[in-house]
């Protein structure tokens, strides 16, 4: 990495660390938050305490979440409702426990109870900073791996990292899922890559520990095996039966591995090796809404992030420079758009973006990286541009709740982009630092 590549990163990184709000609002924050401090304080999987607490702190905001978690219990055990699995809160118990030991020794203010202000910015900023490593890995798989030149893969990092709702999962909701999965997905990629072209059963073994990682954090995470897995499968076919089988079997045993503590977290929640039947009831996989969630005009991803059309086309060129590794990639990001599409709730109303997709953005990073190869330098930066201008305006939008918050409202939410938007900006960059929730709670 050049010296002047590496000051990009750097301004990058502390833009957006600096943004970084550090409030747990609602409740899918609640849920993941609730792990982790469970286990560090009270040790058990009992969150009446931890929801209790969230919900005194915004009784009005969250009813709904009171209706779910506090009023009604896993039928199977009686424990309380959690639908988050824990990898958030193992990758966030680093910086929980460095924020425990500074407030019990007096560095940082705040009563030592896990819940205190010390305790939630540790997580939101440890959140983000996962995500900007998952960024810093997605660059140098684009470079090192796929022969892309280090000025179009800055390019293409910095396209998706400030052009899509990673973004706002990153500063305005960090306490989501979503940052760490990108770092996860990212290096799970970066390692198969890496696995491929050195061929060692423990280079295999460690891709499959960080697959099962991305699992722990969301457990969509396993169709990003299918990657590796087509990988494999062609060198059975080719007949490296031997070496294919080793390897195969050391990737899922790695992260069945690592996965094994979510399912014994499942069976005490929910009296069963599996995700509670809330959840399973609400899953179609016959994936009746495969295209929904990419062209719906009200809720599709290539609605929220017009310029994401880049990507998807740059993959099928990365198929053409790319040969057999550009194929499973893309297959990797289809199977993201089927299970999304499996999802009756769908279309994420209510929430920024098609947040879902967060944990694809090395595809999307390297769909951009390709599809701008197509074009001139000074294009490439007119897009890129026009993706960050786009996605920034959209948050703002979000935020001072000029648009609807539960639809993509064409034509209007474009028209906006270029009347309302601009005179805004001020106001947005004072509320942000005087007030940030009030634009998290969409006042104007």
């Amino acid at each position: 990495m050049s010296r002047g590549t590496l000051v990009v990163f750097l301004v990058a990184s502390a833009f957006t660390l600096a943004l970084v709000s550090t409030k747990i609002r609602g409740a899918d924050e609640i849920e993941y938050y609730s792990h982790l401090r469970s286990a560090v304080f009270d040790r058990d999987l009992d969150f009446t305490n931890e929801y209790e607490h969230f919900y005194k702190a915004n009784p009005q905001g969250l009813l709904a979440f009171k209706e779910t978690f506090l009023d009604r219990r896993e039928p199977k055990t009686g424990r309380p409702i959690n639908f988050a699995p824990i990898g958030s809160a193992v990758v966030w118990s680093p910086f929980f426990l460095l924020a425990h030991a500074l407030v019990t020794n007096g560095v940082l203010r705040g009563p030592a109870d896990g819940l205190s202000p010390a305790y939630t910015g540790a997580v939101a900023y440890g959140s983000s900073f996962l995500a900007i490593l998952g960024f810093l890995i997605a660059f140098q798989t684009l470079k090192k791996y796929l022969g892309v030149t280090e000025g179009l893969s800055l390019i293409a990092v910095l396209a998706v990292w400030f052009g899509t709702p990673a973004f706002y999962y990153m500063t305005v909701a960090p306490a989501f899922a979503h940052a760490p999965s990108i770092l996860a997905v990212s290096l799970l990629f970066f390692l198969w890559l890496r696995a491929r072209e050195r061929d060692g059963v423990f280079d295999w073994v460690l891709m499959g520990l960080v697959a099962g990682l991305a699992m722990l954090i969301r457990e969509q995470g396993a169709l990003f095996l299918i990657a590796p897995g087509l990988d494999l499968g062609f060198r059975l076919l080719k007949g490296d039966v031997k070496r294919a089988l080793e390897r195969g079997v050391a990737v899922l045993g790695a992260a069945g591995l690592v996965f094994a503590p979510q399912l014994l977290a499942y069976q005490a929640l929910n009296g069963s090796f599996g995700p509670t039947q809330l959840v399973q009831r609400k899953m179609d996989f016959g994936s009746p809404h495969f295209f929904d969630v990419l062209i719906d005009p009200g809720h599709g991803l290539l609605l929220w992030t017009p310029l994401l059309l880049i990507a998807f086309l740059g993959l099928v060129r990365a198929i053409f420079r790319l040969g057999a590794v550009g194929v499973f990639v893309t297959a990797a990001l289809i199977a993201q758009v089927y299970i999304n599409g499996s999802v009756l709730s769908w279309h994420q109303a209510g929430a920024f973006g098609s947040r879902r997709f967060v944990d694809s953005t090395i595809l999307f990073v390297v769909g951009f990286a390709f599809g701008l190869m197509a074009v001139t330098p000074r294009t490439q930066k007119i897009l890129v541009a026009l993706a960050l201008w786009w996605n920034l305006s959209l948050m703002m939008q979000f935020g001072l709740k000029l648009m609807d918050r539960q639809r993509l409202d064409w034509p209007g939410i474009a028209i906006r982009q270029v009347t309302d938007v601009p005179q805004r900006i001020l106001d947005t960059v004072r509320l942000y630092f005087t007030d940030p929730e009030a634009l998290a709670r969409g006042k104007r």
